[in-house]
């Protein structure tokens, strides 16, 4: 039986004078699932996000969140969502109970149930050490903790996540994760924005945008799956002088050092004759190298994705 669905946005489109930020995207997210936009800084994603949110009213298209339609009914919405920026935006000279105290009042959290709710976020999220420090002295992942904390006040059904560890370490970053897989367990559908592969990753479904467009969309390894047989791995001693050989190559999209290795993506349907020209042209240039299969990675995927678009977008505009 298929997953309903969360949200569903048709041809969705946002102009801003002469800029295309967001460029006829189509896009379904599978309830209780923790769903992925991948993409650069300018890709879209956040201006997606406000769109769906009810927060900009888009220039083009339908959206459908909650069995709502937005952004007519987007003040009904408001009630049944959370939304997480990765600017710490809570009040830095309230403590960590006033910012949940207050963040309750605002969600119409009913008062009898607001005390237990509480308690229970700061058990949660390990702030009962902390609940009268000021939210402003907090480490980095605690204030996103606590923001996360004052997002899911109301016990949203859906929770929008825009960047929200970018600006955080590694470890905080593990352990806010694995609170985003908690909420999915009891049922919460998470959108989360990021550019980060490893977080991409950790999704259950993952789009990628690029220049405002929807360029892929699947699970994960369903992605890297498609690109089997197009990531090479070459070994060499020299492999900047390798690297400048392999530039010039038809049929090699991007390479990417890695240690003294190269990490070399070809394009869709060369994989037959671009190992051979690769051979060929590092023996033209005196160079000695070992060739090997890769496993693709979500890396591959997006430079697949992107570099192909631009590709095809030029050659429109060409045509």
């Amino acid at each position: 039986m298929a997953e309903p669905i969360a949200i569903r946005a048709r041809g969705l489109t946002r102009r801003f004078g002469a800029l295309l930020a967001v460029d006829r995207v189509d896009l379904e997210v599978p309830a209780r699932q923790v769903y992925g936009f991948l993409g650069p800084n300018g890709s879209g994603k956040s201006t997606t996000i406000r769109m769906l949110c009810g927060l900009l009213t888009p220039s083009g298209g339908d959206i459908d969140v909650l069995g709502l339609r937005i952004p007519e009914q987007a003040e009904m919405l408001r009630r049944r969502i959370g939304y997480m920026t990765q600017k710490f935006s809570l009040f830095e000279d309230l403590t960590v109970r006033q910012n949940l105290e207050f963040l309750a009042a605002i969600q119409g959290v009913p008062k009898h149930h607001t005390r237990q709710r509480i308690d229970d976020l700061i058990e949660r999220y390990r702030f009962a050490d902390r609940r009268k420090q000021l939210a402003g002295t907090l480490s980095g992942g605690q204030k996103q903790r606590l923001a996360l904390a004052c997002a899911v006040i109301h016990e949203p059904e859906l929770l929008f996540l825009d960047e929200p560890t970018s600006a955080v370490d590694p470890e905080s970053r593990r352990d806010f994760w694995e609170k985003l897989f908690e909420l999915a367990d009891i049922g919460t559908t998470i959108l989360v924005s990021t550019h980060l592969m490893d977080e991409a990753e950790r999704c259950h479904r993952l789009a990628v945008l690029d220049r405002g467009r929807l360029v892929a969309d699947g699970t994960p390894a369903a992605l890297t799956g498609a690109l089997a047989g197009r990531t090479l791995l070459v070994h060499a001693q020299r492999p900047r002088e390798v690297q400048r050989v392999l530039a010039a190559v038809p049929g090699v999209l991007g390479i990417a050092q890695v240690g003294t290795a190269l990490r070399v993506l070809l394009a869709a349907g060369v994989q037959e004759v671009a190992r051979p020209r690769i051979a060929a042209a590092l023996t033209n240039a005196g160079l000695v190298a070992q060739i090997e299969d890769a496993a693709p990675n979500l890396e591959d995927v997006f430079v697949a994705v992107t570099r192909s678009d631009r590709r095809d977008g030029e050659q429109g505009r060409a045509a």
